[in-house]
């Protein structure tokens, strides 16, 4: 059951609706919501614009920076918008978060929808990226799964249902 405490993080690689659902999300529980996208650095934001993936050098001193301030919302809630694509990395981001505090919920979209969405949007992740993003991601088999055929609402909805049963 969802309480004050919880922390969420909506994952999925580029283009998957993440930080949409992680804002509807917090909007409905009252939770603070963290764009993930936020606290990278220029020089990884400026990798990316430029069709460079990010690797494990790129990305970890970011994810140790969101697991500080998951930290500080723990008592209080959050949900997270972050690509959290490797399980390392999900240890990385839930270190300071009791398990029993913390909600995965995967975002798992089809390539023609995510291409779709990374085409029509204003991001610095190019469409270029995506497929290192799909290479690299190790679906996790704890995590709420959520299809991207569901609308927002529905998605939600979904979330809701599946975290409060």
């Amino acid at each position: 059951m969802v309480e004050n405490e919880n922390i969420i993080i909506v994952m999925g690689v580029s283009g998957s609706g993440k930080s949409t659902i992680a804002k509807a999300l917090s909007k409905k529980l009252g939770y603070q919501f963290i764009e993930g996208d936020e606290f990278h650095t220029k020089s990884s934001i400026n990798k990316m614009r430029n069709g460079i993936p990010l690797n494990d050098k790129d990305r970890i001193p970011w994810l140790k920076d969101l697991s500080k301030i998951l930290f500080k919302f723990k008592s209080n809630g959050a949900v997270l918008a972050c690509s959290a694509l490797k399980e390392s990395y999900r240890k990385i981001l839930s270190k300071n978060v009791p398990a029993s505090n913390l909600i995965w919920i995967y975002l798992k979209c089809s390539i023609k929808v995510l291409e779709r969405r990374i085409n029509r949007r204003h991001h610095f992740m190019p469409l270029s990226l995506l497929k290192s993003q799909v290479n690299t991601l190790e679906e996790p088999k704890y995590a709420v799964y959520i299809k991207d055929s569901l609308t927002i609402k529905e998605k939600i909805e979904e979330i809701l249902k599946r975290i409060y049963e």
